[in-house]
């Protein structure tokens, strides 16, 4: 089962921070600087905190993930944007064909 997560982070050293972000971008859309939503397998969160961990300082950086629930149940609807998002968040709704 997949979850919705909100991944965020504040990273001290511009070069930790880069790589940060560049692993971020291959689990999930950015939607706002150092956010991102993920939907993530249990699997995929453990192969991305594998990723990030050896990467932070953890005396001066910090990173804060969310469960927002299964990727079918509410994750998507209790996050609120004001303003222009950087990117949209994926419609679910049912297609009768």
């Amino acid at each position: 089962m997949r979850s919705v997560y909100l991944i965020a982070y504040d990273i001290v050293c511009p070069k930790r921070y880069r790589k940060i972000y560049k692993a971020m971008c291959g689990h999930g859309d950015a939607v706002q600087y150092s956010v991102f939503r993920c939907e993530l397998s249990d699997m995929e969160l453990q192969s991305l905190k594998d990723q990030l961990w050896p990467v932070m300082n953890l005396h001066q950086d910090r990173v804060m993930i969310v469960d927002l629930g299964p990727t079918e149940g509410r994750g998507d609807e209790c996050i609120e944007f004001w303003g222009e998002p950087r990117s949209l968040i994926p419609d679910r709704a049912a297609t009768i064909v």
